[in-house]
């Protein structure tokens, strides 16, 4: 069984935003229930005292804390803006408890306890100081680093495992035992470029360049790139520009160049495409890779392809799977919405931990390690590490290919 409960929100406004707000906090149980063996009243059919068996792991505690804001939101005046502030947490939340759902389906109970964070420390200050979460087996949040850092104390003090859902900071930031670490921090996905690069271009033939602007945010991306090269692979010449203007006088036509773009700033990258489109145009042969914040920044694909452009993503659907395509029906089924990023997200955190607890009870996090999860939008492979936690190791390079994005490894 699901039990939902959350502190009471106090909502003003029209009736549907009401219903709607009511709806997605305090939803309920799954119909997984498991009802308790009747008991025989006093004095009837005594029996011999026997050894009580070892207590069984019955019921999973979790305790999942996201930004609603619920508190910022006047629903008299309610933009669509304002809400949309809301939707990442509801869309999270809701494909979360369809992913408990179904694991509930393994016979297990989970009490699944929901509260507003409101991306505030003095709310999971508040949190903390009531006892009122003292008793979960998990925390599922707080979604933002800020809130992870805030909460990090608390967590080894109770030895109470904590999920970083969405966010991608490395887990040395937080330096936690306990922490799970779902989405792939920047150095992996360096990591999976290099090796990438490695395993499929021979270095006597092929230059790597880093277009490397050096801007802090870049440099973020560049840093392990330009490690994992010189350190790991010295066979590769590595050249690093501020631009490709800058290479460009410097290329020769008898080698393939790959390049990685260390780059989100749209300013930057449309016209970066633009030149290699006419740097491709003269005969060179050019790789490129680029950021992985390009996949939701919507770049003429028609030149991505041309440039055989690959992205390393931890989030890919594929839509026409007979799993995802359940998913969604179930999802329009239970919110009458269709299903976000931060939906399919949810759910296979829901429905991957959730397994866990009901195989494995109190002992799951033996098992993180060696159960891996093939999941709506991406593979659960965590490996352990002793100050930093479990840190999921699977990442997916994705390349522009028939006008589609496809997994390439």
């Amino acid at each position: 069984m699901i039990s939902v409960q959350n502190h009471p929100l106090q909502l003003s406004g029209n009736k549907y935003w009401l219903i709607i707000c009511i709806a997605f906090l305090f939803s309920a149980c799954s119909p997984k229930i498991r009802k308790p063996a009747n008991k025989k009243p006093d004095g009837q059919g005594k029996e011999k005292e026997v050894e009580k068996p070892v207590e069984r792991f019955t019921q999973a505690n979790i305790s999942l804390l996201i930004p609603f804001r619920l508190n910022e939101i006047n629903l008299k005046t309610a933009t669509k803006a304002g809400v949309d502030k809301a939707a990442m947490a509801i869309d999270f939340y809701q494909g979360f408890k369809l992913g408990i759902d179904s694991a509930a389906s393994l016979g297990l109970n989970f009490n699944l306890n929901v509260y507003d964070t409101r991306d505030t420390n003095a709310q999971i200050d508040g949190l903390l100081s009531k006892g009122t979460l003292t008793y979960s087996n998990l925390l599922v949040g707080p979604v933002f680093p800020q809130g992870i850092k805030h909460i990090t104390p608390y967590s080894i003090a109770r030895n109470i495992p904590v999920i970083s859902p969405l966010a991608a900071t490395h887990p040395k930031e937080f330096n936690n035992p306990n922490l799970i670490s779902v989405v792939n921090n920047i150095d992996l996905h360096a990591a999976k470029i290099v090796n990438y690069v490695a395993k499929n271009y021979s270095p006597e033939n092929t230059i790597v360049v880093l277009i490397n602007p050096k801007s802090t945010s870049d440099e973020v991306v560049a840093a392990p790139l330009r490690e994992y090269f010189k350190v790991n692979n010295k066979a590769f010449v590595l050249q690093e520009y501020p631009s490709v203007y800058s290479l460009e006088t410097k290329m020769q036509k008898d080698k393939k160049y790959v390049l990685i773009v260390t780059s989100a700033d749209r300013k930057f990258v449309v016209p970066t495409l633009d030149r290699l489109m006419k740097i491709k145009s003269k005969g060179f042969d050019l790789n490129l890779f680029g950021h992985p914040d390009w996949i939701k920044q919507n770049y003429n694909v028609d030149k991505l392809q041309a440039l055989n452009t690959s992205i390393t993503a931890s989030y890919h659907v594929n839509y026409h799977s007979p799993a995802t395509l359940q998913f969604i029906k179930k999802y329009r089924a239970a919110y009458r919405f269709e299903p976000s990023e931060y939906s399919f997200k949810g759910f296979d955190i829901g429905f991957y931990f959730g397994k866990l607890f009901a195989e494995h009870g109190a002992d799951y996090l033996k098992y993180l390690t060696r159960e891996k999860y093939e999941g709506l939008h991406n593979t659960f492979d965590f490996y352990h590490d002793e100050k930093l936690g479990y840190i999921n190791t699977s990442l997916m390079l994705l390349r522009y290919k028939n006008f589609a994005i496809n997994i390439v490894e």
